[in-house]
């Protein structure tokens, strides 16, 4: 339940701050200064700060009855939302995964209109059929193309913003053991 800054340009200069409880925090977003931290269970919480050493945190809890696990959320400046791809939801079919999106001006959640179809990543994989586990997402800020990591299949998955695969890579397990960290730099760049 903490929050670090780590100045990349001066050693051991880490400043922290304590915003909840312990609990399997999975991403942070930072939205216009404000920070989100998407808990596995869906619940997000919203860190404002008010001065170097005073914050507010508020938690939304996530809505939807049931096992749900998220890793990932991404943010969409034309929805001015949040979006989580489900990693494990009780509600999603075989055939495809939800995501859901979260409005940071209200704190309301809502099913997103983007869905994903699984079968299009396994005959770019040349599986016969696959089971994706989303492990962490990025938008390229050149393309607008949405990036999936799956840590469990070990790929790389590229849609668009309706959701339609546009690409998928298996990732070598010798050399990506456990890939759950994605980022662009404003160039395009993918980290």
């Amino acid at each position: 339940g903490s929050l670090y800054k780590i100045f990349l340009k001066r050693k051991l200069a880490i400043q922290k701050w304590k915003f909840g409880k312990n609990n399997d925090y999975e991403d942070l977003q930072l939205v216009d200064s404000v920070f989100y931290v998407l808990a596995s269970s869906g619940d997000i919480t919203r860190i404002k700060f008010y001065s170097a050493d005073s914050l507010q945190a508020e938690i939304f809890k996530f809505p939807a009855e049931g096992k749900n696990e998220f890793e990932s959320m991404f943010y969409d400046e034309t929805t001015n939302s949040l979006n989580m791809i489900c990693k494990d939801c009780e509600g999603d079919k075989k055939k495809s995964i939800t995501t859901w999106a979260f409005n940071i001006m209200d704190g309301s959640y809502k099913i997103s209109s983007l869905a994903i179809d699984i079968s299009a990543i396994a005959k770019d994989l040349g599986l016969e059929k696959i089971k994706l586990k989303p492990s962490a997402t990025a938008i390229n800020p050149v393309t607008n193309e949405l990036f999936i990591l799956s840590s469990v299949n070990k790929s790389l998955i590229i849609v668009d913003q309706s959701g339609q695969v546009k690409e998928a890579y298996p990732l070598n397990p010798s050399l990506y053991k456990q890939p759950e960290g994605i980022a662009f730099t404003p160039n395009g760049d993918l980290l």
